[in-house]
């Protein structure tokens, strides 16, 4: 045998071997078949694409990643931790009694609980904010007044701006004897390779900082597909911060391509804080295997008085990530969607639904919801953009109505359902971020608070255009095959 047909014969064997893997996976069948197709047509590039973005990450070594964070909470080593484990405790008494609270959609919040283990709180103060610069002068405020510790959790951190202020005054903070403990995503924060005295300085001053499983897990990196998308600060355990903002100087509105940044965040302070910590603290175990004893963890909140409720929101945080045995923001969308009775709004930079949530929104359209979709009218990533079309045009065709937000770029990650509920976090409508990303939303229930994230989209609408869908149905041919062809690719975006 000579060393071309040994080569052949390497070859053919490696591609089926993955072949088989792919099928024991048990992944979806659109996923099975579209990974086929891609090994058998694009030889040799098609195995290193599979290598990189193909391999089921809700693996075992995942999971096992997880139940050892699990087990190191549940050993009462993490002090103040019972707070916590005693609200959950009781909220799972209620859901079995059918009980919980007076809110009108009870299955999404028994859902979360059963789900993902997070409770509904109803002791806190939501803050709102539509874009960057409030945000972050809020941040930079809070930040200031930190007296014990302050965690970080971000997809992108930039060299910019905005970036260096936030990471100065994470080192005055450090040096002031306050803990400053920070993960990011290697991936999302990549521009930073080149500038490695970004962090160098908070290392310094005694920042822990703690990269998406890179440093730890170095050889899961060819994952790069599964991401930390979450944008999270916790303060002292008392103030949160949950949303779409990323830091970089494009979320301000300083950036030529994007102008104006629309985007929605929270400041939340109170219990609900608990659920943001905890989930903290389990991916900084996870990623580091370091005891945090740091005391005040969860501190106690005073209960707000009678005449003050109205100030009072209802809150429950959901998080989703590979190494969780449910997708649990996902599912909690799909319940939501599917008992939806009069109005659905979605804000979403991306619209790239899996077959059963696009059979959930046409089924709410064929029932008579009304469903409106707030997108970009420009990408910021091509193929996901031009796939998202191919879905939009799919619903407008069963009434849904579609804006184009026009003021600049929309990166807002909100739904609203019936004014019943609303949710807000860092879940793109797309496949990847619904199972394999880490991400993180925080769900409302209260009328004020969803009465004005409702009022929020109703405001944008005046920066939209509305599609006709007689005239957004007569696309070129060309622009139907661009569309058609990175829809192929759904299952990976």
């Amino acid at each position: 045998m000579d060393f071309f047909s040994g080569f052949g014969l390497l070859y053919v064997i490696t591609i089926w071997f993955t072949i088989i893997i792919v099928f024991l996976e048990n992944r979806e069948p659109s996923k099975t078949a579209l990974w086929i197709i891609v090994l058998a047509f694009l030889p040799g590039i098609g195995f290193l694409l599979y290598l990189l973005f193909g391999e089921n990450v809700r693996s075992k070594q995942y999971i096992r990643a997880q139940k050892v964070a699990e087990n190191f909470l549940e050993s009462g080593e993490l002090k103040d931790v019972v707070k916590f484990e005693r609200l959950v405790d009781e909220q799972r008494k209620l859901a079995e009694s059918e009980m919980i609270f007076q809110y009108e959609d009870q299955k999404v919040i028994r859902l979360i609980l059963n789900a993902g283990g997070l409770p509904v709180t109803k002791n806190n103060h939501v803050t709102l904010f539509k874009e960057g610069v409030e945000k972050f002068h809020h941040l930079l405020e809070d930040i200031e007044r930190a007296e014990k510790h302050i965690h970080i959790e971000y997809f992108i951190i930039k060299n910019s701006e905005i970036g260096r202020k936030i990471r100065d005054a994470l080192i005055r903070k450090a040096q002031q004897g306050v803990e400053v403990r920070l993960i990011y995503d290697d991936v999302g924060c990549r521009n930073l390779y080149q500038n490695p005295e970004f962090f160098r300085g908070m290392r310094e001053a005694g920042c822990e900082i703690s990269s998406y499983f890179l440093e730890k897990f170095p050889y899961i990196y060819r994952n790069i597909n599964r991401r930390d998308h979450r944008k999270v600060v916790i303060i002292d355990g008392k103030v949160g911060y949950i949303g779409g903002i990323n830091i970089g100087d494009e979320y301000i509105h300083k950036s030529k391509k994007f102008g104006f940044w629309r985007d929605t965040h929270l400041r939340i302070e109170g219990e609900a804080v608990y659920s943001l910590q905890l989930t903290f603290l389990l991916a900084w175990y996870m990623l580091t295997e370091e005891k945090i004893q740091t005391v005040d963890l969860f501190p106690e909140f005073e209960n707000q008085s009678d005449e003050n409720k109205s100030d009072r929101s209802v809150v429950q945080i959901a998080t989703s990530e590979a190494s969780t045995p449910q997708e649990t923001i996902y599912q909690a969308y799909f319940s939501g969607i599917g008992s939806a009775e009069e109005t659905i709004c979605i804000q979403t930079p991306y619209f790239v639904p899996d077959e059963a949530l696009l059979t959930a929104l046409k089924t709410a359209l064929l029932s008579g919801v009304k469903v409106k979709i707030m997108f970009p009218s420009f990408p910021d990533h091509f193929v996901v953009y031009h796939a998202s079309h191919s879905y939009l045009e799919e619903v407008m065709e069963l009434g849904a109505e579609v804006y184009f937000y026009k003021k600049g770029f929309l990166h807002s990650k909100v739904l609203v359902v019936d004014h019943s509920f609303a949710s807000v976090g860092t879940l793109n409508m797309d496949i990847r971020s619904f199972s394999t990303n880490a991400e993180i939303n925080a769900f409302l229930y209260d009328d004020d608070t969803v009465d004005e994230l409702y009022n929020m989209f109703q405001e944008d609408l005046k920066d939209c255009i509305k599609v006709e869908y007689a005239q957004y149905k007569k696309k070129s041919f060309f622009k139907k095959m661009l569309e058609g062809f990175c829809r192929l690719f759904s299952p990976l975006l």
